[in-house]
């Protein structure tokens, strides 16, 4: 495994990183969550992540528990606050109350005293960013959270929260969590720049497209019953990727993989690992083996031309997908 430094943080962070998004505590039995996380750890991989909305809670309980069983400070975990945990009016958001809680209850569910990395999962129109920042700065002079980062803000929320953090001498975000793959590169614009001029590291989540570009989905081909587009949760999200002009280039991208002698799945996240500003790409997995493949991405070299020659395969279409 290699490590690359969180931004401007000296926290040293594996190329790849795994998250429990709508498999760890929901679609993933509890034994194989173990030997996917064993299956990661065993093979450098040091970094975790999960969020409080996942399997409301289920997912940081399992993880928590999988990851029990090693050194503390040989791991890094995050978890984040924003989404809905409840139907009152102040389950959700960014509020001082709301942080409070959920930061507690995931320290509680994970059975982990501090947090490495804190993330606002969304910014919150609702909340004072000043009382935002102002309380997660508490926690982190608390020694329950670590670092702070922030998923899904636009360049100039980042700006935002990033002045006042410095106005009033709050720990500053030091980590974003995007959307970002060969056929979502917005955060290329503004994100992306703004991240890298202010020192914060980028863990795109995503990097394969909701599994869209390892290949698996071929035009004229069934849809595969293990796969993620037959998951009722996500099917909404991947009938964007499934379209005609999609699975043409899937087949062009493909066959550039066979020439470089790797899958797609490597492949694409290679990509992400050669982009600028890029810490970590954040994988999913639901089998062992799948890790054993991803981690083989961090040893494939792209030229500035072959970077190219991908981009133009899927540069007329890109898609928007939130998480």
């Amino acid at each position: 495994m290699k490590y690359r430094n969180l931004g401007k943080t000296g926290l040293k962070v594996s190329e790849l990183s795994l998250g429990g998004w709508l498999t760890y505590g929901n679609t993933v039995e509890k034994g194989i969550v173990e030997e996917i996380i064993d299956t990661a750890y065993d093979n450098g991989i040091n970094s975790f992540d999960c969020a409080n909305v996942y399997a409301r809670g289920a997912s940081e309980k399992v993880m928590g528990e999988a990851l029990g069983r090693y050194p503390r400070d040989s791991f890094i975990i995050t978890t984040k606050a924003f989404w809905p945990m409840g139907d009152g009016p102040n389950d959700r958001g960014l509020s001082r109350q709301h942080i409070f809680s959920q930061v507690h209850a995931s320290l509680k569910r994970l059975n982990m005293e501090y947090i490495d990395i804190f993330y606002c999962h969304r910014f919150d129109p609702d909340a004072d960013l000043y009382e935002t920042v102002r309380t997660i700065d508490d926690f982190v002079r608390q020694g329950k959270i670590l670092y702070v980062g922030l998923s899904e803000w636009s360049a100039l929320q980042i700006v935002e929260g990033l002045g006042l953090q410095d106005k009033y001498l709050l720990d500053r975000f030091v980590v974003n969590q995007p959307l970002y793959n060969l056929l979502n590169r917005e955060i290329e614009k503004d994100i992306a720049p703004t991240c890298i001029k202010n020192g914060l590291g980028i863990i795109p989540f995503s990097p394969l497209a909701q599994g869209f570009l390892s290949g698996k989905y071929r035009k004229g081909k069934e849809i595969p019953q293990d796969s993620r587009a037959m998951n009722d949760e996500i099917n909404s999200f991947m009938q964007t990727y499934l379209t005609p002009d999609n699975l043409d280039a899937i087949e062009k991208f493909i066959q550039f993989s066979t020439q470089k002698e790797c899958t797609p799945s490597q492949l694409a996240l290679a990509w992400v690992l050669h982009k600028p500003g890029v810490t970590s790409a954040l994988i999913g997995a639901s089998r062992p083996a799948q890790i054993e493949d991803n981690i083989q991405a961090i040893d494939i070299e792209l030229s500035a031309e072959e970077i190219l020659t991908l981009e133009n395969i899927f540069e007329k279409n890109e898609k928007s997908i939130d998480k």
